[in-house]
């Protein structure tokens, strides 16, 4: 956590004290040390490291990280250069097309998205090699429960994207009357023909911001 901003340092320092968080991290260590885990320890708070929580425009919330070599690096949905594109992120390039008229590019690195107050978060935090939802369950639910709190305390407003049932949970900790929440089905494969294809997400975020006196996101990458 040492790069982190201070606001999510805090508050990981605040959920250190409960006993939920004492079982995450020895079941943690555990797991880092006995199994190949993803995202590496160096690269597991990489969102925090981006997005501080004054910054924070938007949130997008995946599920757990990908769980292939090399993939994972923080960020949800976002793969490190040099990867091939997973498809759930191809379906979110082609909407991004579809809605804006944004060429996808040729890597999944979405960090720049990040800097411009895009917070990419996942409900759980890190997973075994090849072993999808492995560590869900374990208290990065909790955890994620509490950076969605801290956002929802603030008096700006934020706009919560959730794709899918299990970013839909959180929509209870969202206070709707004053923020944002954009929802449609998953971008991946199996769902994304349900309705998030059409959703236009990406607009409806500029627009809202536009309305409400902010800089719009970038949504483009630099290939």
């Amino acid at each position: 956590m040492d790069k982190v901003c201070e606001e999510w340092k805090l508050l990981w320092e605040k959920e250190a004290e409960k006993e939920y968080h004492k079982k995450l991290l020895h079941f943690l260590e555990n797991e880092y040390q006995q199994q190949t885990i993803f995202p590496p320890k160096e690269e597991l708070f990489s969102a925090f490291q981006s997005t501080c929580v004054h910054d924070v425009k938007v949130v997008i919330i995946g599920q757990d990280p990908y769980h292939g070599q090399d993939q994972a690096h923080g960020m949800s949905f976002s793969v490190k250069k040099g990867n091939r594109i997973p498809p759930s992120l191809q379906n979110m390039y082609k909407e991004l097309k579809d809605d804006l008229g944004i060429e996808p590019v040729n890597h999944g690195y979405l960090n720049e998205w990040a800097e411009e107050g895009v917070l990419l978060l996942n409900t759980v935090l890190t997973v075994r090699k090849g072993e999808a939802n492995s560590h869900k369950g374990q208290g990065w639910e909790l955890f994620t429960d509490e950076v969605i709190k801290a956002l929802n305390a603030r008096r700006e407003p934020v706009i919560f994207v959730l794709w899918g049932k299990q970013a839909e949970q959180k929509e209870s900790l969202i206070d709707g009357s004053h923020h944002f929440v954009l929802k449609s089905p998953h971008p991946s494969p199996f769902s994304a023909r349900k309705g998030f294809f059409g959703s236009k997400p990406f607009s409806k975020v500029n627009t809202i911001l536009s309305q409400i006196g902010k800089e719009p996101i970038n949504w483009r990458i630099t290939p």
